[in-house]
């Protein structure tokens, strides 16, 4: 059995089926392209061949098993189901503007165990598979089909750390990109991590048009080890030593949560700037989302806002993000497949 987004594969099973290769790509487009149905996606191919293409090639495994929709923005949580139980959530965004971004996970929780993350405090159960990546966002698609929507963009910025995951997210991109199936632009595609440094830069040399985004929250080591375990080993030094390949692109962006007391004083200011300096880099400072038994508190917007002028002063370009769906524990750090 090969799964649907095999791309060389299904059309080798196709041809030697009998399915001209019109007749596969109606069904690409169907598929990829116009988010329809299974049944409408098969109905593309000769009767007489469906059957065995169906028995041959695996169409979306994750089941949705729960929709929440924000009652104060555009956004909507979606719970997936695996074969075997496991929940898995992705995020439709609809911005204001008119845009739409999806984000989606890479994994069934996460071992990172960020302090301020609840899927964090899940622990890790497994990887996804490039399959089940990809179906959040056929699954998706066909949601916002419905709503005369198209999905702009598609960020790994859900459930999982996506470097810990490297054989199955690298197909999931040569798939999102590639013509015959979604093709979605470069620029339209971003990978968050929380500093995986040998990763990130495979990453670049592979995918040197995709947005990287690093989690990176303090430029101060001892503060950075407290929030995120994970630096002790991805040290900030470590950090330094790959910013000019991942960065020489254009395509990085540098995550900063502001946590009250934690790493928003004029220290941690010096340190980030000292940090990022000379380096083409795009920081996002975003709001703290709350979740049951975190012990953090988000700053308030004028701080926020007064942090986001020192590093304009300091020559980065700067971008306050409000998250979207906290109503429905949809924001940044709080999805735990809940």
């Amino acid at each position: 059995m090969h799964s649907v987004y095999q791309l060389d594969e299904v059309e080798a099973l196709g041809r030697q089926g009998g399915i001209t290769d019109h007749a596969l790509r109606r069904f690409r487009t169907a598929f990829f392209k116009k988010a329809r149905t299974d049944e409408e996606c098969l109905a593309a191919l000769p009767e007489a061949a469906r059957e065995g293409f169906r028995a041959q090639v695996s169409l979306p495994q994750l089941r949705l098993a729960e929709r929440h929709d924000s009652v104060r923005d555009g956004a909507t949580k979606l719970v997936f189901l695996t074969p075997e139980g496991f929940r898995v959530e992705a995020v439709i965004l609809r911005i204001t503007s008119g845009r739409t971004s999806l984000c989606i996970s890479s994994q069934i929780g996460c071992a990172a165990d960020c302090a301020f993350c609840a899927t964090g405090r899940m622990g890790l159960t497994r990887n996804l598979s490039t399959a089940e990546m990809l179906d959040q966002v056929v699954l998706s698609m066909r949601l916002l089909r419905e709503e005369g929507r198209a999905l702009r963009n598609v960020v790994l910025m859900g459930m999982g750390e996506p470097f810990h995951n490297e054989k199955a997210l690298y197909p999931a991109l040569e798939t999102l990109r590639d013509p015959r199936a979604f093709y979605f632009s470069e620029r339209r595609l971003l990978v968050s991590t929380v500093g995986v440094h040998a990763a990130m830069v495979r990453f670049v040399e592979r995918f040197p048009h995709i947005r990287l985004a690093l989690s990176l929250h303090s430029a101060r080591q001892e503060v950075r080890e407290k929030i995120m375990p994970t630096a002790s080993f991805h040290s900030l030094e470590r950090l330094r030593d790959v910013l000019p390949a991942v960065t020489r692109h254009g395509n990085f962006m540098a995550e900063y949560l502001l946590l009250e007391g934690v790493n928003d004083g004029p220290a941690d200011l010096a340190a980030l700037v000292d940090f990022l300096q000379g380096q083409p880099v795009h920081i996002n400072l975003i709001q703290f989302n709350a979740f049951s038994g975190s012990p953090f508190r988000p700053v308030t917007r004028e701080a926020r806002e007064a942090f986001g002028v020192a590093l304009r002063k300091a020559g980065f370009k700067v971008t306050l993000r409000y998250s979207l769906g906290d109503d429905i524990a949809a924001a940044c750090g709080q999805l735990a497949g809940a």
